[in-house]
C-alpha cells in the first residue's frame, strides 16, 4: 500500500521480490531466480542500473543484500525492505549482527515499522468481558495510560465465525523514527535496551500499547495481544 501511494507517473518504483505475490501495474517488479543466480543482492545491483527513484527489496537476509541496500540509500534512493525481528528496535541490532557498520545504519535508516496481526472478534457473537478492566490494561502498557472508554469483549462462537469467536485480522503497528538522539545510540556496542529507552523517549509507541487500544475498543482480546506482541522494559 505504501508503494502504491508513492508510485506516481513521475516516479520509477522498482522491486525485487521472492515471490511476487501481487502484480502491481504501477511498479517495475522482478522476481528472485536462484536457477540463474539472481538473488536479492544481484537483483538490487541490477535495479541500480535502471535509474530507480524508489526500491523495494523483499527481504534482507544476509550482509551482501544489506550492504547493497545501504549503498542504494547512500546514493539518494528511497529503499524499503523487511527483516524478521521481534520489534522495530531489533531491526537495528539485526543489521549490526549481519555485519553492517553502525555508522552506515545511522546515516541511512530513517524509520522502522514493526507489525503484528491479531485475530478480530466476531461482531455477531462477541460478548462483554468483565474480567478485563482498565486497571489491567493500564498495568500491561505502563507508563502509558489508556484514554477514553474501555469496552473489552470476549469470543463466544457462532455459525458466522465457525464457532471460533473470531472473524478476520487487524494490524498492530510500532513506528521507530530514527532521531538524532537515537542515531547517537547506534554504535558497535549498541545495547538494544538503551536504544529502546531512547526510542520510547522520542515518542515510540510499542506494539503492546497498540494492541491494548484495540482491546479497549472491543476489536480483539487481551489474550490475542499478549500472544502476538513482545513485552518490553520501561
Amino acid at each position: 500500500s505504501t508503494l502504491r501511494r508513492l508510485a506516481t507517473d513521475e516516479v520509477n518504483v522498482c522491486t525485487i521480490e521472492d515471490p511476487i505475490e501481487m502484480i502491481q501495474p504501477a511498479l517495475n517488479q522482478t522476481q528472485v531466480q536462484p536457477a540463474i543466480d539472481l538473488n536479492f543482492a544481484e537483483g538490487l545491483r541490477a535495479l541500480m542500473r535502471q535509474d530507480p527513484d524508489i526500491i523495494m527489496v523483499g527481504e534482507i537476509r544476509d550482509l551482501e543484500t544489506a550492504e547493497m541496500a545501504i549503498q542504494a540509500a547512500l546514493t539518494g534512493h528511497l529503499v524499503f525492505s523487511t527483516l524478521h525481528t521481534n520489534d522495530s528496535v531489533s531491526a537495528v541490532t539485526r543489521l549490526i549482527d549481519l555485519g553492517v557498520a553502525p555508522y552506515l545504519i545511522g546515516s541511512t535508516v530513517i524509520g522502522v515499522l514493526a507489525q503484528r496481526l491479531v485475530r478480530t472478534l466476531c461482531p455477531s457473537c462477541k460478548q462483554p468481558d468483565d474480567g478485563v478492566t482498565r486497571e489491567k490494561l493500564d498495568e500491561i502498557v505502563k507508563p502509558w495510560r489508556l484514554n477514553g472508554a474501555v469496552k473489552p469483549y470476549k469470543p463466544v462462537g457462532c455459525l458466522e465465525c465457525r464457532m471460533t469467536g473470531y472473524r478476520g485480522r487487524a494490524g498492530l503497528y510500532e513506528l521507530l523514527t530514527v532521531t538524532d538522539a537515537a542515531r547517537s545510540a547506534i554504535h558497535p556496542l549498541t545495547d538494544a535496551a538503551k536504544l529502546r529507552h531512547q526510542s520510547l523517549a522520542d515518542g515510540l509507541r510499542p506494539l503492546r500499547l497498540a494492541g491494548a487500544m484495540k482491546v479497549a475498543e472491543g476489536l480483539t482480546t487481551l489474550d490475542e495481544v499478549l500472544r502476538a506482541t513482545p513485552a518490553w522494559e520501561t
